[in-house]
């Protein structure tokens, strides 16, 4: 059993050996060829300019902007008669023969309002196809806001004239 001991010693004694290294590990830190020298001057970054939205897509914007302004015309035109009507619809009761047609000429006039908006949801639709492409927006942004402004006009006139019927 001594002998079992004895060479059991004698293999743990050389397999350590065989386990340490015969000269030292490099170093882990940066050496000098790691190290940035030199000056480099920063590139100027590029901006980025957008392709012009597609022919067809601001012939669409075009013809879309004609229709709308088309559209707000008849709106200011029957604007007149509406309000007259709703000046003498005030003066009445809810329900009168003056009232009636009032709310007939208020309704009129939401609904030559309804084509304005309708061409005002395809240029917006037409403006996150043209955003979403990565093409310039300029184009149709400018004639959303001039579209978007006729539409808040008739709003207005709308909303002036329905509080003119309710007193």
């Amino acid at each position: 059993m001594q002998a079992r001991f004895l060479a059991l010693g004698l293999i743990s004694a050389t397999l350590a050996a065989c386990a340490s290294p015969a000269e030292e590990y490099p170093s882990l830190a940066i050496r000098d060829s790691e190290r940035l020298t030199g000056s480099m001057a920063a590139a100027e970054p590029q901006p980025y300019i957008p392709p012009p939205p597609s022919a067809s897509a601001l012939d669409q914007v075009e013809q879309l902007a004609a229709t709308a302004r088309a559209a707000h015309a008849a709106f200011l035109a029957a604007a007149p008669a509406a309000r007259r009507l709703a000046g003498t619809a005030g003066a009445g009761r809810v329900g009168s023969e003056a009232w009636a047609l009032a709310q007939v000429a208020i309704a009129d006039l939401e609904t030559r309002r309804s084509l304005t908006m309708i061409a005002l949801a395809d240029l917006d639709r037409i403006y996150v196809d043209t955003s979403s492409a990565g093409e310039a927006i300029a184009p149709v942004a400018q004639i959303q806001t001039q579209i978007a402004a006729m539409v808040e006009q008739e709003n207005a006139i709308i909303a002036e004239l329905l509080a003119a019927t309710r007193n």
